[in-house]
């Protein structure tokens, strides 16, 4: 049997946008850009226990609350920015504060559309932290907690690379068909993102 060609995938490869907040109900997914971390942690609940019949412990995942610990730059002008920056400023709580985040996977092609990528929505609360720890540029850092249920689908981006459109896929793939997904356009209403 041949040997499948491996190819790298680089951390440019994966990119998030933030469901950015317009005028009446429309939410904008901007690419989020001069970001010097964004690194995902599972946090995965675990079940341990050991039997009385056996020598060891076994252990089970029972459940995830993944997030992401950020930082950035500020820049004025950056939708992104401008979105969390209200958000910490003005102290804000409950579901003024939950954002919709859209992971797109740039290594993973989505067969329909032929123009889209393997992507991953979901709600987090925007939680800060620190600010204004560095003398080059201001900076925030915090971190995004879960909110809800992962959304799979696709995402095509704009020619600028900063604004895409998230479609949810009309099935639940399995990890060999995340390339494969197939969306469903009568799902929902097409949402703006990256």
């Amino acid at each position: 049997m041949a040997e499948t060609e491996r190819t790298l995938v680089k951390r440019s490869d994966k990119v998030a946008f933030l469901g950015c907040l317009g005028s009446g109900s429309s939410v904008t997914f901007n690419r989020m850009r001069g970001f010097t971390s964004l690194s995902q942690s599972k946090n995965p609940t675990e079940y341990s226990r050991r039997y009385v019949d056996e020598d060891y412990d076994q252990t089970d995942v029972t459940g995830y609350t993944p997030s992401y610990g950020f930082g950035f730059d500020q820049y004025k002008g950056d939708p992104v920015h401008e979105e969390i920056v209200d958000i910490l400023d003005n102290e804000k709580l409950g579901t003024d504060a939950v954002r919709d985040v859209v992971v797109v996977d740039f290594s993973q092609p989505a067969s329909k559309p032929a123009d889209g990528y393997v992507a991953v929505k979901r709600s987090y609360a925007i939680i800060g932290d620190t600010e204004g720890d560095s003398t080059d540029a201001y900076t925030y850092s915090g971190n995004l907690r879960v909110k809800g249920e992962r959304i799979l689908g696709t995402a095509t981006v704009d020619e600028e690379g900063q604004v895409a459109t998230f479609k949810v896929a009309s099935t639940e793939p399995t990890s060999l068909q995340t390339n494969q997904l197939i969306t469903n356009d009568d799902s929902q209403e097409n949402e703006d993102i990256y």
